[in-house]
């Protein structure tokens, strides 16, 4: 499937092969997973906020509710369209997902790069699983 053919809920992400670029090696690793998502640093920026918004209120039992949208708008300083684009390319990417009208952290972004990378590792190099 081509990148044009993908579907409106799927999300790119900027992938680089240099140690030295590895997210685990820079100061900011959210930061710098965001800057591989969004194009603008600001909506980088903002996307952090945001999903650390959704972590620290899902911890302490109050969930952040989708219809709470105003006010994580008023937050971020965004307007509609470009909350609910960034918004969009998080739930896309399964970094977030919606359960009961709540946000939440969502485990699937990692389960798909995990897939990708064990495929790779198996089915293009040849190597045991195992021993990834």
């Amino acid at each position: 499937m081509k990148v044009s053919e993908a579907p409106k809920t799927s999300t790119s992400i900027i992938v680089r092969s240099a140690a030295n670029a590895r997210i685990s090696q820079s100061k900011n690793p959210f930061l710098e997973l965001m800057r591989r998502v969004f194009r603008k640093e600001e909506v980088a920026l903002k996307a952090v906020k945001f999903v650390t918004m959704i972590e620290e209120r899902q911890k302490s039992g109050k969930p952040l509710r989708v219809e709470e949208w105003e006010e994580i708008m008023n937050e971020l300083g965004m307007n509609r369209s470009s909350f609910y684009s960034m918004r969009n390319k998080l739930l896309g990417a399964g970094m977030i997902a919606i359960r009961n009208g709540e946000y939440r952290l969502s485990g699937a972004f990692s389960k798909d790069l995990v897939d990708m990378a064990r495929w790779w590792w198996t089915a293009v190099l040849g190597n045991d699983p195992d021993t990834l």
